[in-house]
């Protein structure tokens, strides 16, 4: 995903109007029923700036009134809130198993979702079925009279910062993908935000921007699933993901951990994946591709050597957790993807190990909190319509 904020020059006042504009919608989501007063106050705008903002958002149906609220001894405010009636936001994630989709309201309300259990082949049949579910979603009578703000795109490998190029999926066989070139051919109707972004930095920009309330000062999201990846963001109503320069940040399934081990997707060896993977559990317990994991599991009940892998697998998840821990020293972890549908036998390891360490450094007794979602099935599409709702609140 290119950056929300390119460099502007000094004085850019149409700038500043989206940074304010930017700003009131987020003390309203983050506020919900705050007063015109109220989000002066809390944004150290003036009163006529935001009065006027809210006018402009209030007639593009971006906000709604609602109450009046009594203030001591003044004239009583208008309650505002998200006005969840008139748009749509856009989400897909292509995993390396299957398509997701999602249309959400502007507070991240999910409206439909889709989710299609067929691996992804070339990038141009892939595009061309993906455009098909879009625009089957986009004739749903419950969302086909709203106006749509854009579609965000997810993909399991790193996105170039500078374009929305796809750099490599190494559990695909993707190379330089410009995926939403080949998409925009097949969905010339669907205009508005257009932005791809790797899953799991999509999944933390949900989890950060669609926090009920105010979210904590920084969130990673660990996405364990065909592969392993994180994400991590930070900021106040402008989220920022941490990219790098290859927009390698975040990629920690391709972290070493047993020199000289086993053979990785990537080239590499004895990357985590190889421990804590889809595909790893797979390999070492003779589970076909075409099997579903978590049922062919469950098939073989209390078996050892399953416990044994899970145990291994879920251990080396704990490690990264620390890891991050250390290295990104965030204020929450979320971990999601299709590997926690395995359970106690993958989380608990994982979850016992970080617990066990990470006040290690500092001999401290503050928690990191961690937020395990148990179903993600559709977190990196709906971070992804939550980044097209961050870009589009910035031209609203």
């Amino acid at each position: 995903m290119v950056s929300t904020f390119a460099p502007q020059a000094a004085g850019d006042l149409n700038f500043l109007k989206k940074l304010n504009r930017s700003s009131i919608l987020g003390t309203v989501r983050r506020y919900p029923g705050a007063t015109r007063a109220d989000i002066a106050a809390r944004t150290q705008l003036t009163k006529a700036t935001v009065g006027g903002v809210v006018q402009a958002l209030l007639a593009r149906g971006w906000l709604r009134e609602g109450e009046l609220q009594p203030r001591g001894g003044g004239r009583p405010g208008r309650a505002l809130y998200l006005d969840d009636a008139h748009h749509v936001l856009l989400g897909a994630d292509i995993g390396v198993r299957g398509l997701r989709l999602v249309a959400c309201t502007l507070g991240g309300e999910v409206l439909l979702q889709r989710y299609v259990t067929q691996a992804p082949t070339t990038p141009d049949e892939t595009a061309a079925h993906l455009a098909d579910l879009i625009r089957g979603m986009r004739h749903d009578p419950l969302i086909a009279g709203r106006h749509c703000l854009g579609l965000g795109v997810t993909v399991p490998g790193p996105v170039s910062p500078e374009q929305p190029i796809l750099r490599l999926a190494p559990n695909l066989g993707w190379v330089d993908v410009a995926l939403l070139e080949v998409l925009r051919g097949h969905l010339p109707d669907i205009d508005g935000i257009w932005l791809l972004d790797n899953e799991a930095n999509a999944a933390a920009f949900g989890e950060f921007y669609f926090h009920n309330g105010i979210p904590p000062e920084s969130i990673v999201y660990i996405s364990a699933a065909s592969g392993i990846g994180s994400g991590l963001v930070t900021g106040d109503n402008y989220p920022l993901v941490l990219r790098g320069m290859q927009g390698l940040v975040g990629e920690i399934g391709h972290t070493i951990v047993q020199p000289d081990g086993p053979y990785c997707h990537c080239g590499n060896r004895g990357c985590a994946e190889t421990l804590v993977s889809g595909w790893a559990i797979r390999a070492a317990l003779g589970i076909d591709d075409t099997q579903n994991l978590e049922a062919a599991i469950a098939a073989r009940g209390d078996d050892a050597e399953v416990n044994a892998v899970l145990q291994r697998a879920g251990e080396a998840l704990g490690i990264l957790m620390l890891n991050l821990h250390h290295t990104l020293n965030p204020a929450m972890l979320v971990l999601g993807g299709s590997l926690i549908r395995l359970g106690v036998p993958l989380v608990t390891p994982a979850l016992a190990y970080f617990d066990a360490h990470q006040n290690d450094l500092l001999r401290g007794t503050q928690r990191v909190p961690v937020k395990v979602i148990h179903d993600s099935t559709f977190t990196a599409a709906r971070g992804a319509a939550a980044e097209v709702m961050a870009k589009a609140a910035l031209e609203a």
